[in-house]
């Protein structure tokens, strides 16, 4: 049997999943009532297999860590591994679409997620994270 030519391979599955991260490079400015505030930096790694963000905020919780978001073949997905400066590695999966931005803590059935709309010219993401009992509204701004 032919495969069905409607459906992407396995290449084109991924190959798309990353270029949708393009949109998350540069320098973005984080704000939002209740939540962390400062920078995120997000470049491709060499040969664009990785996308590699780095992570400075202040606040209650001050982080900084850097993250490295690409396909996981056997998840089908875009998933990250984050390392923190205080030792903590967290995985993440995230979806990227031209109105929103997801990430869930962990796998897509986690309760644990962001969800943000673009807005239109793509230099603002403004949602917020949400969990159960918890959560806070954040706002990127495209600075660079």
């Amino acid at each position: 049997m032919d495969p069905d030519p409607s459906t992407p391979t396995a290449l084109e599955a991924r190959t798309a999943a990353l270029r949708s991260l393009d949109r998350l490079v540069g320098t973005w400015t984080v704000s939002g009532p209740g939540g962390p505030r400062g920078e995120v930096r997000y470049e491709w790694m060499d040969g664009g297999n990785w996308l590699v963000q780095h992570v400075d905020l202040r606040g209650d919780d001050p982080t900084r860590g850097v993250e490295y978001i690409g396909w996981d073949e056997a998840a089908g997905e875009l998933r990250s591994h984050y390392f923190g400066a205080g030792g903590e590695l967290l995985e993440y999966t995230y979806r990227v679409g031209d109105d929103v931005l997801r990430i869930w803590f962990g796998g897509t059935d986690s309760p644990a997620r962001y969800e943000g709309r673009w807005s239109p010219d793509g230099t603002v993401n403004e949602g917020a994270w949400r969990w159960p009992g918890g959560g806070y509204e954040s706002t990127m701004t495209r600075a660079g």
